[in-house]
This record gives structure tokens, C-alpha cells and sequence, in this order.
């Protein structure tokens, strides 16, 4: 059984709170070095030192922010919400949580980015308040995908552990709807294939244990000996395990069909030509129309030892993404690292 990282049911804007701290924390554990390269690449232009402190909801003189994380000569103050629920009075209140620091910072964190009106009411008051402050307040609306999706830049494919971590941590905010599923359209997701690449590409389907997360992404990429060889738009997605009664499905994307069935019953097997044991662990099938031979390479120095995510629109430079065949053509042209 998978132990998690990030605690999941129960009260859910004090967990994304403490969850999101616990990332943080973890990172900075892991490699001071990578989480200032976070501070800096987000917030900060200048470089820290490594003394830093998580406080969750330390009492200021008005209010109670959510999280404080604070150095000598920086703080940096979080508000959490589930949604745009922030509430410019209350934001003013936590100013005062603010001391003589250099570097001060205020994040407001959520599933979704501020409404433009609220943003520019808030933005406001806080250029009338940092009038009045030798040092001022430096205010970063942001998401849980968006923060997140920066630190696995500063994370590298072979941080093992922090990779697990950062993957925990995309897995609770999917499973508690704190990154909206609607931009899936513009994910291309890599899976190390390998072994059963031939078969994958022929039958059009890939397998995975379920315990693994994923964020949501509409084109699956396959990848063997330094670039991805395949990929495919997903048009099902269903979890499978055999139990005393017979094999067990969950349709999560997609439909169920028969076909779909006797596809799962062949790919059991194929796991156990090759040792992996799809039949008692549950796995994950992830169906699509076609493979698309492709040659998308890795430039940069060793294989790449786990899953990688690739935004299309970047890749391509455009949000009007083209047929899957028309990608795997314009990849073979293009490298990664």
C-alpha cells in the first residue's frame, strides 16, 4: 500500500494549508539550494540565506494568516482558499503581520486565480499602504498547479525522492479538486514503456499501478532509450484489479466496452510475461485512438528515470493543438532536456 505525503480528508482549507507548507518544508529539507532557486524564480530577485521558519496560523496583531514562512530579512505571508474567496479587509489586516523585513511578501493561494476586479481593488490599497513603508509589501496571487508546476521546474529528473513527494502532493490536490481538470487538453504526460513498448504501440494501450498519481493530461507519451518513441490522445482511462468474484473495473474516463474488457484480460498477460503483476495490484489502463510514431529526444546527459509532463501549447507555441499525427511529426524536430 502507498504511504502518502499529504494528509487528505478532512477540513479541507486548513489541510491545503498544512499540505502546501509540508511541500515547501520538504523541499527546502531536501535542497536548500533548489528552494531559494524557487524563491527566486517566483518572488525574489535577490539571494538568502538558509535559516528559515514554517508557522502555520501565527497570530498577528488583527488576524491570523493561514501560513507564515520567515527568515531574517524576509517573511513571506500565506492566505489559503479552496476558491476566490478572498476578502480584501481581511488581506489588509494581515499586513500586519509584517515587521521590519526587507523582503516582504504577501501570497494569496487557490485553486483558481483572483477575480480581476478583487485583484485590482486589493492591488489598490496595498500601493496606498506600501506609500507609507520604507520596505514594501510584494503581493503574489497564484494557484496550487501554478506553484507547484514551479518547483517541479527546479526539481530535477533524478531528485527521486522529491519527485515522489511533488507527485503525492499533485495527487491530493486532483483527488480534493484544488487543480481544475479543464486545461488536461494542452498536457502531453511521458511514461517510461521500455520492455512493453512494442506491445503498448500495438494494441493501444498503456498500463500503470494506480497508486501512482497522474494530473490530468489528454496526450500520453511513451518513452524508451532517451525520447519518446509514441504518443497518443487518450480517449478511455480504467483501473482494473481480479478479486474472488472476478476482475474488478472502474471506469474513471471513458467507457467500459467489452473490448476495453478482453484489451485488460491481454495486457494482464502481457504483465506476466514480463514479471509485473497486474493481476493482484490494481493498475491503471490508459486507452487511446492510436500510437503515433514519434522521435521526441532527451539531449542532456542519462536516461530520464521517471515521468515527465509537457505542456503542448509551450511546445508548439499555440493553444489550437493539431491532430496527434500532425504532433508526432513536428516533434521529431524538437528535443528536450
Amino acid at each position: 500500500m502507498k504511504i502518502h505525503y499529504f494528509q487528505r480528508y478532512h477540513e479541507k482549507e486548513n489541510v491545503a494549508t498544512a499540505n502546501t507548507m509540508l511541500l515547501l518544508s520538504r523541499l527546502y529539507s531536501y535542497s536548500s539550494d533548489k528552494f531559494f532557486r524557487f524563491l527566486k524564480s517566483e518572488y525574489f530577485a535577490d539571494s538568502f540565506e538558509p535559516e528559515i521558519v514554517f508557522t502555520l496560523q501565527e497570530k498577528s496583531v488583527d488576524s491570523i494568516p493561514d501560513a507564515t514562512i520567515t527568515q531574517e530579512g524576509f517573511k513571506i505571508v500565506v492566505e489559503t482558499k479552496l476558491t476566490d474567496w478572498f476578502y480584501s479587509d481581511q488581506l489588509m489586516r494581515h499586513l500586519k503581520s509584517f515587521g521590519d523585513e526587507k523582503n516582504k511578501v504577501m501570497i494569496t493561494l487557490a485553486s483558481e486565480p483572483m477575480a480581476e476586479g478583487k485583484l485590482a481593488a486589493f492591488e489598490k490599497q496595498l500601493k496606498e499602504y506600501n506609500a507609507t513603508q520604507v520596505h514594501p509589501v510584494i503581493h503574489i496571487n497564484t494557484t496550487f498547479e501554478t506553484m507547484a508546476n514551479a518547483i517541479r521546474e527546479v526539481v530535477d529528473d533524478r531528485d527521486y525522492e522529491m519527485q515522489e513527494v511533488l507527485d503525492d502532493y499533485l495527487n491530493y490536490c486532483y483527488r480534493d479538486g484544488l487543480i481544475p481538470v479543464s486545461d488536461s487538453w494542452k498536457y502531453l504526460r511521458m511514461q517510461l514503456a521500455g520492455t512493453t513498448l512494442d506491445f503498448n504501440t500495438a494494441n493501444n494501450v498503456y498500463y500503470d499501478n494506480t497508486e501512482r498519481g497522474f494530473r490530468a493530461h489528454d496526450y500520453l507519451g511513451l518513452y524508451k532509450q532517451k525520447s519518446v518513441r509514441a504518443i497518443g490522445k487518450v480517449c478511455a482511462r480504467i483501473t482494473a484489479v481480479e478479486t474472488e468474484t472476478g476482475v474488478k473495473y472502474t471506469p474513471e474516463y471513458g467507457e467500459l466496452t467489452e473490448e476495453r474488457k478482453q484489451m485488460i484480460t491481454k495486457s494482464m498477460a502481457d504483465g506476466d510475461s514480463h514479471g509485473y503483476d497486474l493481476r493482484t495490484i490494481e493498475h491503471r489502463y490508459f486507452f487511446v485512438d492510436k500510437f503515433y510514431e514519434t522521435d521526441f529526444k532527451k539531449i542532456t546527459p542519462g536516461g530520464s528515470m521517471g515521468t515527465r509532463i509537457f505542456d503542448l501549447s509551450q511546445l508548439l507555441g499555440t493553444d489550437d493543438i493539431p491532430e496527434v499525427e500532425k504532433i508526432a511529426d513536428l516533434l521529431k524536430k524538437m528535443s528536450w532536456s
